[in-house]
């Protein structure tokens, strides 16, 4: 019981210094020079510079990120309702926590690098590398995240990726259309570095082979249920024990490993596992972005 609340703390800890790298990214080096993230912490932002154009907005910190969380607010519900209670959680927990550090998180008057180019590459590792650990951590920055999630579930063949860069196109237009060209293609930019480093953090893309050695005969069936990957199984016999014993074969992502691992530690702790990383695939595999 201990282990499993040390390892709640250290995940809620992790999605708390992702939500931190994220805003200071955006804060500190992609508000200052006039660009925007792409999402719905993007259309937060001009909605944002918008509201500026016509009301005085209060001073001393950024209304995005609360104008974000009111964007988030079905999509919340949505999470609540149709993925899970623990995904909900701890997408409202990293949701709030970027409202508060984009409110808090001083944005410079003068821009701390002043070229475009070198802000968005340096933003964008930052705010990238935020929500990587966000994702490896088992949560969600909410936002388009949370509604590609559930179109995974619903939808064969349907990535979070997919979404996302139909999305984000979208916001891009609307700042090559309200602000600048040049505005929306540096935008683009720092969306580039920003997802580049996502990916590294965050691990989805490598998949990794686990052949699992168990007594448990029907531990397939809840890794099938549990974390909706195929497997294999057969029965064999232990040469050492010279007893029956179940080897499943799964091809999973590497970010995956602690959810395996904790599955393994309910149903069978005893269960001997080998990982082989990078296998190549062909096939139906689902890469889950």
């Amino acid at each position: 019981m201990r282990s499993v609340v040390k390892e709640e703390v250290s995940r809620y800890a992790a999605i708390l210094l992702g939500s931190l790298l994220f805003c200071a990214g955006l804060n500190l080096f992609i508000v200052p020079v006039g660009l925007y993230n792409g999402g719905t912490v993007g259309i937060a932002q001009i909605i944002r510079t918008l509201l500026a154009q016509k009301i005085e907005l209060p001073s001393g910190f950024d209304i995005a990120g609360i104008l974000n969380f009111i964007l988030n607010i079905p999509l919340l519900i949505l999470a609540y309702t149709k993925i899970g209670k623990q995904f909900f959680i701890r997408t409202v927990y990293s949701v709030l926590t970027q409202t508060i550090l984009f409110s808090i998180i001083p944005i410079p008057v003068n821009p701390i690098l002043g070229e475009r180019l070198a802000a968005c590459l340096i933003g964008g590792i930052m705010a990238g590398a935020g929500v990587g650990v966000t994702l490896r951590a088992g949560g969600s920055g909410g936002g388009v995240d949370v509604l590609g999630v559930y179109l995974t579930k619903t939808r064969k063949n349907f990535s979070v990726g997919k979404l996302t860069l139909l999305f984000n196109s979208v916001v891009y237009g609307i700042c090559a259309l309200v602000f600048s060209l040049p505005v929306a293609i540096y935008s683009i930019i720092y969306c580039a570095a920003y997802s580049v480093m996502a990916d590294r953090v965050h691990l989805q893309q490598i998949n990794i082979t686990a052949i699992i050695f168990t007594k448990k005969a029907r531990l397939y069936d809840v890794i099938t249920r549990e974390m909706r990957r195929g497997t294999t199984y057969w029965k064999a016999t232990g040469g050492y024990t010279d007893t029956d014993t179940y080897v499943v074969v799964s091809v999973i992502s590497k970010y995956e490993i602690p959810m395996l691992r904790h599955l393994l530690n309910q149903e069978d702790p005893n269960a001997f596992v080998i990982i082989n990383e990078g296998p190549q695939i062909i096939g139906n595999y689902e890469v889950r972005l």
